[in-house]
């Protein structure tokens, strides 16, 4: 027997998240209604007509049932409830992101010194944040999960998410040209 492909794997990207959240964003809809939402509050409705502008021609009870999905996941959540003719119309929004774009098939070699600058700089900081959190950690992942060795990772990699996040979010982050 002779070997005809062989390649090393090494891990170069860590994604958060859990079953529930896989789930749901496993649909292009529901992708595109958390990106319809960002900053923004929607109804049903109103979250239609910004899919059909796309293309997406679906039922307002098919779009209800993807909200549901991302509401059970976590991702969206009943922002605003108006009563209009004795009928309850309900605003979403969520509290998520979703950057989903593919990457430059050269992206590696460009940003190589980037990621290895960057990747040292991080490095003290996620060790700072490791020693200040880490016997909360172990307290509140003890009750959860001590199966799993890669809890603590989990939470290091949600509190980093956050922080990029309410950086982004706080300073209206824009590359400098």
């Amino acid at each position: 027997m002779s070997t005809l492909l062989q390649k090393e794997i090494k891990i170069n990207k860590t994604l958060a998240t859990n079953i529930e959240q896989a789930k749901a964003l496993d649909d292009y809809a529901r992708m595109r209604i958390l990106q319809i939402l960002y900053h923004k509050q929607l109804s049903t409705e109103q979250i239609v007509e910004e899919l059909q502008k796309e293309g997406y021609k679906k039922a307002t009870t098919t779009i209800r049932h993807h909200l549901d999905v991302l509401k059970e996941a976590g991702l969206v959540e009943i922002v605003k409830m108006e009563e209009i003719r004795g009928a309850v119309l309900k605003y979403y929004g969520t509290t998520v992101k979703v950057l989903g774009h593919k990457l430059p098939p050269n992206f590696d070699s460009d940003f190589s010194k980037a990621i290895t600058e960057a990747s040292v700089k991080l490095e003290k900081v996620i060790k700072n944040i490791a020693q200040t959190t880490g016997q909360k950690m172990k307290r509140k992942g003890s009750a959860k999960m001590t199966s799993d060795p890669n809890y603590e990772e989990y939470l290091l990699v949600e509190i980093m998410n956050r922080a990029m996040t309410r950086v982004f979010e706080d300073n209206n982050f824009a590359i400098q040209k």
